[in-house]
Order: structure tokens, then sequence, then C-alpha cells
């Protein structure tokens, strides 16, 4: 029965047998059949068929948001029973764009190991449209990502952190026996930037327009394709950068870099926890939401070396 719902749910969602069938390595007549045994089953159509696909009923809605809520309950305790056969070590599937991925995920997960040692993760890093499709379409089960997503009924968006975007620039720059900087002097300087696409830069930009300042009277100078290398140019002073807080708190401590407040406007972006909304988390991913939602022990996992974090409480 498991499959008849399987095929159901993936007709109604691409609206198209030939599609479906595609999808599902079956053939047209089989995907057919069995879309009509379920309807003889429960003495209803459920679909409108048109030369353009099919559409779904008001019986075929109705059944449709039963089906998926069935086949969560099945998933889950597909992954249940799993667990168990595999020394009952939980499994988290994780997503996360590449700032999150690269200054954020290591110290979280560095903490869970040392306090769950239960707990396993799979771990995709890509960009925030990759990471919320694949959470619609419950490959990932919580994504963590910086900036904006689109909107979708189905995406449950909650914001865990706020980081700031700062001038960042080296220790022996002019600029460095300061702790803020106006928006009317950022064009003053060579700016390295991340390359046009990129989240930061979308949101830097967008911060800056709303405050009066055009992306055109930058000094643009460079545009490199990761932190890393914007971090490297910068502090051998061939620029200062706009880049996260988060991405440069240890060469700051270290007095490799300083980062500027922008006074008049301070540029702030969340970075926000995807899950499904028709899915229920189980026990271990709800531990890692409630870790994000802990802004104190958040803020502590950051802040600490690997070797520090078993030492948090």
């Amino acid at each position: 029965m498991e499959q008849h719902f399987l095929v159901f749910k993936e007709v109604a969602e691409t609206k198209n047998i030939t599609l479906s069938a595609k999808k599902l390595h079956m053939s047209q007549p089989s995907i057919s059949l069995q879309i009509q045994n379920l309807e003889n089953q429960y003495g209803a159509r459920f679909f409108d068929r048109t030369n353009k696909g099919v559409t779904l009923t008001k019986a075929g809605d109705i059944f449709y948001a039963h089906i998926r809520n069935v086949l969560d309950i099945l998933a889950n305790a597909k992954e249940q029973i799993i667990a168990l056969s595999k020394d009952q070590r939980g499994l988290i599937y994780l997503g996360a764009t590449l700032t999150i991925g690269e200054y954020i995920l290591p110290h979280i997960l560095a903490y869970l190991y040392k306090t769950h040692p239960d707990v396993d993760f799979k771990v995709k890093i890509a960009n925030t449209e990759s990471i919320s499709q694949d959470v619609l379409e419950k490959k990932i089960h919580i994504g963590l990502i910086e900036g904006p997503v689109r909107r979708h009924k189905d995406l449950k968006v909650e914001s865990f952190w706020e980081d700031e975007l700062v001038v960042v620039l080296p220790y022996f720059h002019p600029w460095a026996n300061r702790t803020s900087i106006t928006l009317s002097e950022l064009p003053s300087e060579r700016l390295v930037t991340r390359e046009v696409g990129s989240g930061t830069r979308r949101v830097m930009e967008m911060a800056l327009q709303e405050r009066g300042l055009e992306p055109e009277e930058l000094n643009i100078t460079m545009e490199l394709g990761s932190t890393e290398a914007i971090k490297q140019v910068v502090s051998a002073g061939l620029g200062i950068t706009i880049i996260s807080s988060l991405t440069v708190r240890r060469e700051c401590d270290q007095k490799i870099f300083k980062a500027l407040k922008i006074q008049d406007a301070p540029v702030y972006r969340p970075l926000s926890i995807l899950t499904n909304a028709q899915s229920t988390q189980n026990k271990d991913e709800r531990l890692l939401i409630d870790l994000l939602h802990d802004h104190e022990l958040l803020s502590a996992v950051l802040s600490k070396d690997y070797n520090e974090l078993a030492d948090i409480e």
C-alpha cells in the first residue's frame, strides 16, 4: 500500500503521469493502474485528467494532505528502526550555506561530538536555494542558511542568530585605531568583495542601497570567490572588505584584523533554521535546534577553541 501512496503523492506534485513514471522508474500504465486502484478502493475520483496533465479534485486534495502525514510517519519509523540497528546512534541530515558551514557549524559539531557522542551527522554545504529545496524534498532535515529565502508554505523559517556585517581592515591600516566608520567614507578606500551572485555580496549591496549608498559608488578593486581568499588579500594590505563578523573573530583577537562597525547604519543579516513544516523532528534534531536557540550557550560555543568546548556547561 505504501507504494500506491508514493505513486499518488508523486503524481499529485508533478501533475503529470509521464513525468511521474520517469521519476519513479515505472511504466505509465502501471502508474495509471495504481491510481485507479486507489480511486476504486476509496470510492472517489482523485484526479481530473486533461491533455495538459492531471489536477487534484477536492477529494484528491483531502487525500493528498493525509497521505503526506502517513508517509512522514512511515519515514520517521524507518529512521528509528535503522537507528536501532546501528547501536542506537542518532543520525541528523544537515545542510548549511558556506559561511555557516565554514565558521559556525564546525564549533557546533565539535561541541555536540563531545557532549552527545551517540549522534552522527551527514552534512551538505551548498547555497541557500539548494539547501531550501533539499529541505522541501526531505533530503535534508535541518538547513542552516544566511540571508533571505523564498517563501513556501512547506518551509518553516526560524531565525537563530543576527550576524553583523563589518568593515574589516589590516591592523596596520590608518583606520585601525578606530571602532567605527561612516558610510560616506567607504568609497574612498579600495574594496575587496565576494563575486557577484554570492549571498554575502547581495546582502551587503541591498543593505547599503537601503541606506543611500549605491554599489556603483564603491571602489571595488577585486572580486574573489571565497571569504578565506578575501581575508588573505586584506591581510596583505591590498584593500578593505565588508564581511561577516563571525568570519574574522579569531583574526581580530590575534590583532591581524580590525573590525569596524558602520556607525550610522549597522548592517545585520539573519541566520536561519529551515525545516519542513510537514515533518516532525526527532529528539536528536530537537537537540540541535534547541542549541541554536540557546543564544548564551551558542555564543559560548562559538567563542571557544575546539579543545575548550568540553568545559562548557
